[in-house]
């Protein structure tokens, strides 16, 4: 597969994911998924990978969904039907979870959206001290997808989960770390040489014994996600996409003005 929106490389036994669109701030569109669900594949399968890292090129991890595409299609009068990309955003979660490989997420400046829970999803968040994670779905009328209430009520619990997704504020990284959502946060100039640290130590580790803990996590915590996203997430999201509220919500952030929700 040729990959335009991520760069892909292999380091140190390291598969090294880099999303590298920064004109729509990695944003978490169709080809963007269908590129992660391809090279986490291809990370599982390679015996070369030890150890995958998840990070971003540009100011911003990923600002999630394309807001911008949605205000086109709401202003021409088309139809939005996300469906297929709530699934596959969701099996992006659910795979970094399933594989047996440990995954790093490495996080600089904003993660939001879909990108907040994307990197939430990683079995190490290492987080720059200038990134915020932003549950930023109620702005728009929505609700979370990739994982995002699932992974953080199991996290953090569903009080502190609630707080975050019906207010939308960001969640800055020592906060984030006293929390349990981050396992370190660094200058933002030594983002990459912490990060690859760690990912170097995981390496030399017990891959096997690694694979096998993954596993038991996965069927401690995890076991029923894919239930979720199928029959919890999708289902909601799909009646949020269809409200007046939605378009009322996409139409107010591109006009920067105050969102006026009738809850229709």
């Amino acid at each position: 597969m040729e990959y335009k929106k991520n760069i892909f490389t292999i380091e140190d036994n390291i598969g090294i994911i880099s999303m590298n669109f920064p004109s729509n701030l990695n944003a978490i569109d169709m080809e963007m998924v269908e590129e992660l669900l391809s090279l986490l594949d291809e990370c599982e399968n390679n015996p070369e990978v030890k150890v995958v890292v998840i990070k971003s090129a540009g100011k911003a991890f990923s600002a999630g969904g394309d807001i911008g595409y949605f205000y086109k299609n709401i202003q021409a009068g088309g139809e939005i039907n996300m469906d297929d990309l709530i699934a596959k955003a969701g099996l992006v979660s659910l795979n970094i979870k399933k594989m047996s490989k440990m995954v790093i997420t490495s996080v600089n400046g904003a993660a939001a959206g879909a990108g907040a829970n994307l990197a939430l999803s990683g079995d190490f968040v290492v987080a720059a001290d200038n990134a915020k994670f932003i549950q930023a779905f109620i702005n728009l009328g929505l609700v979370p997808d990739t994982g995002g209430t699932f992974l953080l009520s199991k996290t953090i619990g569903p009080a502190r989960a609630m707080e975050l997704c019906a207010t939308g504020r960001p969640l800055g990284a020592e906060e984030a770390k006293e929390w349990g959502l981050v396992y370190q946060v660094c200058p933002k100039e030594e983002l990459e040489e912490q990060t690859m640290k760690l990912a170097k130590k995981l390496t030399a580790g017990p891959l096997i014994a690694y694979g096998a803990l993954k596993k038991q996590f996965f069927e401690a915590n995890y076991a029923d996600y894919g239930r979720y996203l199928a029959e919890g997430e999708v289902p909601t999201q799909s009646i949020c996409i269809s409200s007046e509220d939605f378009k009322e919500g996409v139409c107010a952030f591109i006009e920067k003005r105050k969102a006026d929700f009738q809850g229709k």
